[in-house]
């Protein structure tokens, strides 16, 4: 059962959320050949300074190969 799971920086409506979320689960749902019934979706928002956190155990002390887009921005030019 696929989890799409987005965190971001708050700044989105709610319109927005909802294309992305129905978008993700399009293509999920075409590349991987899972029913769209079995996926679900959550979109969390944060502030520039909850990043820094986020940024830090979601991304940074991943292992590299669970990370398939790395970073090209240092989170701190956030602040």
């Amino acid at each position: 059962m696929p989890n799409i799971s987005i965190k971001m920086l708050e700044g989105r409506t709610q319109a927005q959320k909802e294309k992305l979320a129905r978008d993700l689960v399009e293509v999920l749902s075409r590349d991987l050949g899972a029913d769209k019934h079995w996926i679900t979706c959550t979109i969390e928002d944060y502030t520039a300074e909850q990043w820094q956190d986020v940024f830090k155990t979601e991304i940074a002390e991943k292992p590299s190969e669970v990370v398939y887009k790395k970073p090209e921005y240092d989170p701190k030019i956030l602040l």
